[in-house]
């Protein structure tokens, strides 16, 4: 594990099998410098251990940076669970995971993510209080951290339109949006009531075609739609979809989506400040759904008040963007320097 290049001084990784269920889980705890290590818990089918283990470590270090960038007194970190066929997800997985959880007495806060719904964390709390996401503590809706991460997104967007392209307004902006989850449908719906032109794309062909009729937008492949010639690019999907082969194919002007990790390694940062492409963090943009879930686990934080900090989220891009062009380097690095600081001096 520690020679693992997405190890970063981390300072708890639990491993835990549960033979009854069937549950296979890795949880990783980047930093609890300003906090419990907050973070969502990813249902996969993974290739290999080694991939799952890759995976948490890099979303929970990500969960450090999106916390402290958000202004949250939250650590970062972050569960996947090994999912294969001969053990689905279950109720009792489910209560297996939640004693893991808890048996980290704190350490680590879960709540939902990739695989996972607003019903599997009322089992997982059954079992841990260390969970957020709830209906019966959602300080508005159903706990549901989809819609809350979707405004975020769509504000950073915005915020990139009238950075890059000199745009005050959505209408005529082509955005292609890859992945139409909880947070991509939200997004896209957001994006389609201010005018903004659709081309979406998904693995599941009945989610598209329903996003297409509801949003008149424009069908793609999910591995094409990286490609298309629009003006922003959305990714929210999973994660290291930008490397060494993909960006040189990439037409858009500006890349600001949900999904974390979009970039495989620190280096596709330069290649797409090179490539003239604008790109908001990802932990920058998407941090409405831990905004929402933080507080309504930290508590005494109302509707209005979360969502004001949501709409700070476009503040925080345009500053990276401005130093970016006047420092002449890439968003990624500008972004990872100042979650680095706000974690070190916390």
């Amino acid at each position: 594990m520690f020679d693992n290049p997405a190890f970063d001084a981390h300072e708890r990784v639990v491993f835990a099998e549960d033979e009854e269920s069937g549950l296979r889980a890795i949880v990783a705890v980047h930093s609890t410098r300003r906090g419990p290590g907050a973070g969502g818990c990813r249902f996969w089918h993974y290739r290999s251990s080694a991939e799952a283990l890759t995976d948490a470590l890099r979303l929970s270090r990500g969960m450090s940076y999106k916390n402290a960038m958000a202004g949250l007194p939250l650590g970062g970190g972050k569960a996947v669970v090994m999912m294969d066929a001969r053990h689905p997800k279950s109720p009792r997985l489910l209560e297996a995971f939640g004693r893991l959880v808890d048996s980290m007495e704190g350490r680590y806060i879960t709540a939902e993510d990739v695989g996972a719904t607003v019903s599997d964390m009322e089992v997982v709390a059954t079992q841990t209080p260390y969970v957020s996401g709830l209906p019966r503590t959602a300080v508005d809706a159903d706990g549901n951290p989809a819609p809350k991460t979707a405004l975020g997104v769509y504000l950073g967007i915005k915020a990139a339109v009238q950075f890059q392209l000199g745009r005050s307004d959505m209408r005529g902006v082509t955005v292609a949006v890859q992945g139409l989850g909880g947070v991509g449908y939200e997004l896209c719906g957001l994006l389609a009531a201010d005018g903004a032109s659709l081309r979406v794309a998904d693995i599941r062909p009945g989610t598209v075609q329903r996003v297409c009729k509801e949003f008149d937008a424009l069908a793609s492949l999910p591995n094409e739609i990286l490609f298309e010639h629009v003006d922003v690019l959305s990714p929210c999907a999973l994660g290291a979809v930008f490397d060494g082969n993909t960006i040189p194919r990439v037409q858009a002007s500006i890349i600001a989506g949900a999904a974390n990790n979009q970039l495989a390694t620190a280096e596709d940062g330069a290649r797409l400040h090179a490539a003239g492409v604008l790109y908001a963090p990802d932990y920058v943009i998407n941090a409405g759904g831990i905004i929402s879930v933080g507080r309504e686990y930290l508590g005494g934080a109302s509707a209005a008040s979360i969502e004001a900090e949501i709409r700070r989220i476009p503040e925080r891009l345009t500053e990276i963007f401005a130093r970016s062009r006047a420092e002449n380097r890439p968003t990624s690095d500008i972004a990872d320097e100042l979650a680095r600081r706000l974690i070190t001096n916390a």
